[in-house]
């Protein structure tokens, strides 16, 4: 079936949805860490809020880097919604993101949402600061090493926001998986996106269509077929302390307004 140009949510039926409108964080969905089979649950916690209805999800200024021997001066507030990895001190685990990774802490593997196919969007709200991005994006649960590609649905760094337009990163990359070839870029689109839109996938058997407030944006014409899980998060960037300024305000803050799935109606 050829992606239509205008999002058509009547062939799925929703399976999955978070309004961000209780007191705590859904821990049938979401894990507050960032991969933490790589670094520890507690370098890798995300920090954020629930407040008036919205996940704020934050970096703060006290906040320490989550794995500065492999990935610098990475900071990042992150969900997830599942985690694999083999035994401690082995090199099996979900996300190989560079050489040298080993399993630093042992972990309860969980696959809380872990679909094949459908729908996903959230609704949200970027950031301008230059040293930020925010992100949602898909990997595979990779219980076998081959299952691990990526499906950015959306990932817009703060340089990329200009007055009335934004580049909004989207796509596919292979990382171990041989059948996918790497198709991400950046789109540009007429949009203030410090406002809440909405950023959508559409994943087929046959293909991958990204959608920003319901217009469709790019096609990919390939598409994993493994159970992939869901990775919601904020970073910011910076090669040592010197490069945050005093004058800088934090916290930076990717605020969220829902996060919603839907399977195909059979």
């Amino acid at each position: 079936m050829t992606p239509a140009p205008v999002l058509d949510r009547s062939w799925y039926e929703l399976e999955v949805a978070d309004e961000f409108t209780g007191r705590s964080l859904n821990d049938r969905l979401w894990i507050p860490s960032y991969l933490p089979h790589w670094s520890s649950s507690a370098a890798s916690a995300a920090r954020y809020a629930l407040r008036d209805g919205f996940l704020h999800l934050r970096i703060e200024a006290d906040q320490p880097p989550w794995y500065p021997e492999l990935d610098g001066w990475t900071r990042v507030s992150s969900l997830q919604t599942g985690v694999f990895a083999g035994p401690l001190g082995s090199r099996i685990g979900q996300h190989r993101f560079r050489e040298g990774l080993v399993v630093r802490e042992a972990v309860e593997n969980r696959a809380l949402y872990t679909p094949t196919y459908g729908l996903f969007e959230v609704r949200a709200r970027a950031l301008q600061d230059p040293n930020n991005m925010v992100a949602l994006w898909m990997i595979g649960y990779e219980d076998q090493p081959e299952r691990s590609a990526e499906i950015c649905i959306v990932e817009i760094f703060g340089r990329d926001v200009g007055a009335g337009h934004a580049a909004i990163g989207m796509g596919l990359h292979p990382f171990g998986d041989p059948a996918i070839r790497d198709d991400f870029t950046r789109e540009r689109v007429a949009m203030d996106a410090t406002d809440f839109h909405t950023y959508a996938a559409t994943w087929t058997p046959d293909d991958v269509a990204f959608y920003v407030d319901d217009r469709l944006v790019k096609v990919a014409d390939q598409s994993p077929d493994y159970p992939m899980q869901f990775m919601l998060g904020i970073y910011e960037f910076a090669d040592g302390p010197g490069r945050r300024s005093s004058l800088e305000r934090y916290p930076k803050e990717f605020v969220v307004d829902f996060f919603r799935a839907y399977r195909t109606r059979l």
